[in-house]
């Protein structure tokens, strides 16, 4: 079996064993009781066929909303979507493939809205012994995977059920026009699902470092709902995609350097800002008794 196929194969058996293991409570949370249970009461309407697991299918995509969520919510955000520029000499390709925790990278030429190929590091190391590790007799884009690109607003719901019609689990998402919004991939929708799937080829999340007093400090492009993943954190992502962008939404300005907010339970003080851009931010969690106002004031 290909290794999409398997690792499709994978994580579908073990949706389906936890969906097994805890029907009876999940079923007892949601106020399902089966016929064999309450005399009968509260039985769910099978279908024609008594097709279970399709019944199943249906009460787990339910359960987890995700016809209420869009790709956008859970991508990869372009500013922090690692890629390459295809001219670039195919050593440089291959280093930059090599020291990605990603196993595929998309490749563009011009700009990052014209992705032209995504490359898989299997791929390219198979390549590379083909060639006797000769890069110069390496054509990277004859072993790049064609782009598939999907819209932003498609659902999780629609884009789980195309992944597993393609048995894929990359794609990259775009607005309207066309252009870049980011990357989904298979597991992120999992995860979703699931929580956060940890494993020893994991790190920490980009541009966020916790310091010793119990603060955080963040760079502005870090997604909102990465963060709030990794932190366990509640900020609102509906109004802005990065940190940065809920500052701006919740003080209606471009602060300036050492100036300070608090709302949504926490502080937050901007240490950097690059012309109109908040490059860091230094946040903590405030006691109970602070005022949750976007008053800013000077430290």
């Amino acid at each position: 079996m290909k290794e999409a196929g398997w690792i499709v194969a994978l994580i579908l058996a073990a949706l389906g064993a936890a969906a097994f293991l805890l029907r009876h409570r999940l079923a007892r949370a949601i106020g399902y009781v089966r016929a064999d249970q309450a005399g009968g009461e509260g039985r769910r309407e099978e279908s024609p066929r008594g097709n279970g697991a399709r019944s199943d299918r249906q009460w787990l995509g339910e359960r987890f909303e995700l016809d209420e969520l869009e790709v956008s919510d859970v991508m990869v955000h372009r500013t922090n979507m690692r890629s390459v520029n295809a001219d670039n000499p195919p050593e440089a390709i291959v280093r930059e493939i090599l020291q990605s925790p990603n196993t595929r990278i998309p490749l563009w030429r011009g700009s990052l809205d014209n992705i032209v190929g995504v490359l898989h590091a299997k791929d390219v190391l198979r390549a590379l012994d083909e060639a006797g590790n000769d890069l110069a007799r390496v054509d990277l884009m004859k072993f790049a995977e064609r782009p598939w690109f999907v819209p932003d607003t498609t659902t999780l719901q629609e884009q789980l059920n195309a992944f597993l019609r393609r048995k894929a689990h990359f794609a990259i998402v775009v607005d309207e026009y066309g252009e870049v919004e980011g990357l989904v991939t298979l597991g992120d929708i999992i995860e979703e699902i699931v929580g956060e799937i940890a494993d020893e080829g994991d790190i920490d999340l980009a541009g966020v470092k916790k310091e010793a007093d119990g603060s955080v400090v963040v760079d502005g492009t870090v997604p909102i709902r990465d963060l709030n993943r990794a932190l366990d954190w509640d900020l609102p992502d509906e109004e802005a995609t990065t940190i940065a962008g809920l500052v701006i939404h919740e003080t209606q300005s471009i602060p300036d350097e050492k100036q300070a907010f608090t709302f949504h339970g926490k502080r937050f003080v901007v240490m950097k800002r690059d012309k109109n851009r908040i490059a860091r931010l230094r946040i903590r969690p405030v006691s109970l008794e602070a005022v949750p106002r976007p008053d800013p004031e000077r430290t």
